[in-house]
């Protein structure tokens, strides 16, 4: 892999599409093993310098210059309260305005590099609320000028309270003489309302903005005196922490290692990558060594250490659990995965460093100090709500909120066109940006833009919900699965409404029927597979297939199993079902026909 030139995989061109579909799927695949997408390193040379100079360079600047500190003396700001405040504002505007995770190429965004505030400042590009019709005053898909002045309010709110001098209270003056202040909760009120109106009408923003983690510490920072403040804040990151670490537990955590691991950029060894896998190239489910590396150096650090942080007194044992949780976050970063959340790791490395040596329990800063243990218990429980539900129902909470981050537990889909059909959402979307295809012809002649969009197809295929989706693809179009376009939704939810971090939520049947009311699709011209989280209590997971011009035309489940035991490109032919549903049919009825596609129906 070359500064300027990335490693392409071993194709024509010219006669790819000609290939049958699985065995573009398998060409793909174990290209991915040597190099992952094979992006040159002037990308991630990009993303390193925005990091740098955007992120710590502005933000830092920023952050202690308007707090009464000098930049360079970071030994007398390291461990300021109004720092880490605006620290945290800082992040939160730069993922709200869309600079920060699922940014540029290594997220879709080829020409333009972001979506974020081009899309949201913009009346008339599509919004998703997250309850349509069930909430007053959300319903619709279509952004307005109030959805825009809203979303205008939240960054001027965060520039205000980012440029403002801290305030004095009597809660940090008892305990932190000599201290700048704290953010003034005047200015951060309204900000937490402002969060409150955007995130009914436009779960996408809310999502963007990392709601889920810099929402609560919002509130931590506007409503609590300052103890209590930094004892919540300990809570929430634990609970970011062990909720991401339980979620790894299962199968789909060793096979996320094994593809991120190829995709780093500063391991050229190919024995290493391939060791991730049990035996390149005929078997690419995880190796032994995979499920080490997910389960010991993931999992169980990110259970473990967390709660030796929350409730350690030793200073020996916590530095050493702060030096480790420093080393996690910064080696994830190092990955570039394709979500790219950098500033959100680096934001954490420093967090850990920040509340539990800035302010150790043996200070006064453990769980007991709270001054009330009814607070205590309320801010655990509302902490946990949406993990403990997002897990036993993953339909009804996002991943993110669920804490499932980078888990390999995701909703995913895979959007199939019939020929010519992708190019409505070019003519009839309103947008900033084109489809993902589109972009990369600003660059590439289309025989090698439709190579590289089947590179994404390929990563897929190397989690266990690629198998299961181009199972449900094989299944519906049969034959003519070689003649459709395959799409990877995440990757075109950016192109449509600025954003998505794997979360299939985003581009569940409420985008597709938006997509339908502009677009007018004919019955098979746009048919995607959906596939739902797998709950934790589960072997199973549920599954839609959808035709953009008649909706959900088919529901049911497969075992997690099936799809983990099969290669990426599928070579036994497609994973069994439980058909539950079908749009027009009576299940039982049909049994004979849906077992000649192996589909299993259930008795």
């Amino acid at each position: 892999m070359g500064f300027k030139t990335g490693n392409f995989p071993e194709v024509d061109p010219a006669t790819f599409l000609d290939l049958p579909f699985r065995d573009r799927l398998r060409a793909m695949s174990t290209h991915w093993v040597d190099y992952g997408f094979g992006t040159p390193k002037m990308v991630h040379t990009i993303y390193i310098l925005k990091l740098l100079v955007l992120y710590l360079g502005a933000g830092l600047s920023i952050a202690t210059f308007t707090s009464g500190y000098n930049v360079l003396d970071v030994g007398a700001w390291w461990n300021a309260p109004i720092v880490y405040q605006k620290l945290i504002l800082w992040t939160l505007l730069v993922e709200t305005i869309g600079l920060g995770g699922s940014w540029g190429p290594l997220a879709g965004h080829f020409k333009p590099m972001m979506g974020g505030a081009l899309f949201w400042l913009r009346p008339g590009t599509i919004r998703l609320p997250p309850w349509p019709g069930k909430v007053p005053l959300t319903s619709g898909d279509t952004r307005t000028v109030f959805d825009v002045l809203i979303y205008a309010a939240i960054l001027i709110n965060i520039v205000l309270a980012l440029g403002f001098a801290g305030v004095h209270t009597p809660s940090i003056d008892a305990v932190l003489p000599g201290n700048h202040g704290l953010v003034n909760p005047t200015l951060l009120l309204p900000l937490i309302a402002l969060l409150i109106v955007i995130g009914l009408r436009d779960k996408v923003i809310f999502i963007a903005a990392r709601g889920e983690q810099y929402f609560p510490a919002v509130v931590f920072f506007g409503v609590l005196p300052f103890v209590d403040m930094i004892i919540a804040l300990k809570l929430l990151i634990v609970s970011v922490w062990v909720g991401a670490g339980i979620s790894k537990l299962g199968h789909h955590f060793s096979m996320v290692v094994p593809p991120m691991l190829s995709n780093t950029p500063w391991m050229p060894f190919k024995k290493i990558k391939r060791a991730h896998y049990r035996s390149f190239p005929e078997d690419l489910r995880p190796s032994i060594v995979a499920g080490g590396v997910a389960h010991v150096l993931g999992t169980v650090v990110e259970v473990v250490t967390p709660l030796v942080l929350l409730f350690s007194t030793n200073r020996t044992l916590t530095l050493l659990a702060v030096a480790l949780m420093v080393a996690f976050h910064l080696f994830i970063l190092s990955t570039f995965p394709l979500a790219v959340p950098l500033e959100w790791n680096l934001l954490f490395a420093y967090a850990s460093i920040f509340l539990f040596v800035g302010f150790p329990a043996w200070d006064g800063y453990g769980i007991a100090d709270m001054s009330s243990v009814w607070l205590t218990a309320a801010i655990v429980a509302a902490l946990v709500f949406f993990p403990i539900l997002g897990n036993l129902r993953p339909d009804l909470v996002s991943f993110l909120p669920s804490m499932r981050q980078y888990a390999g537990n995701w909703a995913s889909a895979t959007w199939a066109f019939a020929p010519g059909a992708e190019e409505k959402l070019d003519r009839f979307v309103k947008r900033p940006s084109q489809n993902t295809r589109t972009q990369l012809l600003a660059t590439y002649p289309p025989e090698v833009a439709d190579v590289v969009m089947h590179q994404l197809l390929g990563w897929r295929s190397m989690h266990s919900q690629g198998r299961a989706l181009y199972s449900l693809l094989m299944n519906h179009l049969g034959d003519d699965i070689d003649t459709y376009s395959l799409r990877e939704a995440e990757f075109s939810c950016n192109s449509l409404v600025a954003f998505n971090f794997g979360d299939g939520h985003l581009h569940n049947e409420f985008l597709i029927a938006a997509l339908q009311r502009r677009c007018n699709f004919a019955p098979g011209e746009f048919v995607i597979a959906w596939i739902e989280s797998q709950p934790i209590h589960k072997g199973i997971q549920e599954y839609k297939v959808i035709d953009a011009a008649l909706g959900v035309i088919e529901r049911g489940t497969y075992k997690v199993s099936d799809a983990i035991n099969e290669q990426p490109w599928l070579p036994n032919g497609p994973i069994p079902f439980d058909v539950q549903w079908r749009l027009g049919g009576d299940v039982e009825e049909r049994e004979s026909e849906l077992t000649k596609s192996n589909v299993a129906v259930r008795p």
